[in-house]
């Protein structure tokens, strides 16, 4: 039986030559930007990109790890900032859904969740252009069903923020709540699918081993990008997200296959 080093040697040699990696960690540290300074979209940006390469649950389960850096990067500054009972309150509801949304990731066709990551991103993308707004009620119930639907829908597609943005859009919280809010959520919620994917046999050593890989570039981009973050040019940055997040739709057509 081959020893513990061995097996570690073999798991990094066979991470290091996942074919297309040098364009996934591109894409991580570029996502990582967009999530530091306008507080979404990373997703949005890693997961059209990085189907191209790899399997939808591969892609998921190691982007997944690579949220830890946020927790050190991003996380502290705007724990003080956000609406604590609304966050912890999707968060636990998005565990719940959650694992509906693995199963469905679990026993679909690799194609159709290409397809469908792509359409999620599409019309979130159609709808905060538009600044399309749709009043909902702050209630607790409501935010637990945006909690339920955002697992249910990142379970499925690795895509937590759409569901959750919008409900935070229809708001009218100031713009650094709405930031820190959707940091936290999307952070902490990426981390608790972990879990649930390990139940159903999802969560390979090679996704961990490349989520930990992906870790450095992912970290750094959100570094640079709450560094380079500025209040008053928020229209800039979030224009700029948009047009990154457009970008990596379009590149990660399947017609280009």
């Amino acid at each position: 039986m081959a020893n513990t080093p061995t097996l570690m040697l073999e798991l990094l040699t066979s991470t290091l030559a996942q074919p297309g990696l040098g364009w996934v960690a591109f894409i991580t540290v570029v996502a990582g930007i967009v999530y530091g300074f306008a507080g979404f979209g990373s997703a949005l940006i890693f997961m059209p990109v990085a189907t191209i390469f790899w399997v939808p649950e591969l892609a998921v389960a190691s982007f997944s790890v690579s949220a830890l850096a946020s927790l050190v990067t991003l996380v502290p500054r705007a724990w003080g900032q956000m609406d604590k009972p609304s966050v912890f309150t999707m968060i636990g509801c998005s565990v719940l859904g959650a694992p509906i949304g693995i199963y469905i990731l679990r026993v679909s066709d690799v194609v159709h969740i290409r397809w469908a990551v792509l359409a999620v991103a599409a019309v979130t993308l159609a709808a905060l252009v538009s600044g399309w707004r749709q009043k909902l009620s702050e209630y607790r119930a409501t935010q637990a069903g945006v909690g339920f639907s955002a697992g249910f829908v990142g379970g499925a597609t690795g895509l937590l923020g759409p569901v959750m943005l919008l409900f935070q859009l229809s708001g009218t919280a100031p713009v650094a709540q709405v930031r820190a809010n959707s940091l936290v959520f999307l952070t902490i919620s990426s981390l608790l699918l972990l879990p649930s994917m390990a139940v159903q046999n999802m969560l390979s050593g090679q996704a961990v081993a490349l989520g930990v890989l992906l870790l450095i570039p992912y970290g750094a981009g959100a570094m640079l990008g709450q560094a380079i973050f500025i209040p008053r040019f928020e229209v800039f940055y979030r224009t700029t997200a948009y047009a990154i997040i457009a970008i990596a739709i379009l590149m990660g057509l399947p017609i280009w296959d």
